[in-house]
């Protein structure tokens, strides 16, 4: 089962090594993270997606990450309204003759071309994991030469 859980933790050293371990100790395994800055000084907001059995699983695992020391506070927003996005750069084979074609397949998904070279193109898309995959679907038989990922980053909404 595919969980969201957010956080605010202090920018410190090793913060992040105890917060994974909490995860590592428990066997969960994390489909995706997302670290960075926050406007508050000293102050870090991480995404994490994981993958649990039940509902109670995820629960404890909150639980258990609130009572780290330089943790603020942990939620899992999965059930609740959010927003979630993910960065993917795509280069792929782009010979002259099929680039019109790719313009066209790539324009309904709002991607756009970030660099071009004499043999192939690199995309940019930001989008939930659900679209990046049908991207993903859709431009795979002109043959993906390299893919770079960010994790999922999110936040509820108001």
């Amino acid at each position: 089962m595919r969980r969201m859980l957010t956080a605010k933790m202090k920018d410190a050293t090793g913060v992040m090594n105890r917060f994974t371990g909490v995860l590592s100790r428990r066997q969960v395994n994390i489909e995706s993270i997302s670290v960075g800055r926050t406007s508050e000084p000293d102050v870090s907001r991480i995404t994490i997606i994981i993958d649990v059995e039940t509902i109670e699983e995820a629960q404890q695992i909150v639980k258990q990450l609130n009572r780290l020391i330089d943790v603020v506070r942990v939620r899992d927003i999965t059930d609740i309204p959010h927003l979630e996005r993910e960065v993917i750069l795509i280069k792929i084979s782009a010979p002259l003759s099929k680039r019109a074609e790719i313009l066209a397949l790539i324009q309904p998904f709002r991607a756009s071309v970030v660099d071009v070279a004499p043999h192939s193109i690199t995309i940019q898309m930001t989008g939930d994991s659900n679209k990046i995959e049908a991207l993903l679907r859709v431009i795979e038989p002109y043959g993906i030469k390299n893919i770079a990922r960010t994790g999922t980053t999110g936040f509820s909404r108001d």
